[in-house]
């Protein structure tokens, strides 16, 4: 499945392994989950996960990086039609959009008002994980 995983998602599932972002962050470590990203994507990605004041291996989180890059989807997006609240938030919607992922999966829903997302789902850890779910039980079609 496709998605777009915001920065505050990975940092959270870093820091406490046990909730849903944690979940997240081992279903991308494990390559079950591919992440649409650009460049601008991984550079936030490698510069809040690389901060001084956060405890990660940088070990880790490069091992973590490369997987996204080679088990995820590299997508050039289009400026949005909208802008959102927060600029920085903008390659995320538009890698989704791009990449034609299933949704943007953040801690922060309210930075993608609905008007904004132009059609896209965005859906927190614990709301993408029941999607995840029930998709993964559902009996293959055919």
């Amino acid at each position: 499945m496709r998605i777009v995983l915001d920065t505050n998602v990975l940092v959270s599932g870093l820091l406490n392994p046990f909730g849903a972002p944690g979940e997240l962050v081992r279903l991308v470590a494990s390559g079950a989950l591919e992440l649409c990203y650009d460049a601008r994507i991984l550079c936030e990605y490698r510069d809040v996960l690389l901060r001084r004041r956060f405890p990660f291996d940088p070990d880790y989180v490069n091992g973590l990086l490369e997987t996204i890059e080679a088990e995820g989807g590299p997508v050039s997006g289009r400026p949005l039609a909208e802008d959102l609240p927060d600029p920085t938030d903008a390659p995320f919607l538009e890698a989704a959009l791009a990449g034609e992922a299933r949704c943007i999966v953040t801690g922060n829903v309210r930075h993608y008002p609905l008007r904004a997302r132009e059609g896209m789902v965005v859906v927190s850890p614990a709301e993408f994980l029941g999607i995840y779910r029930r998709e993964a039980l559902r009996p293959p079609a055919g």
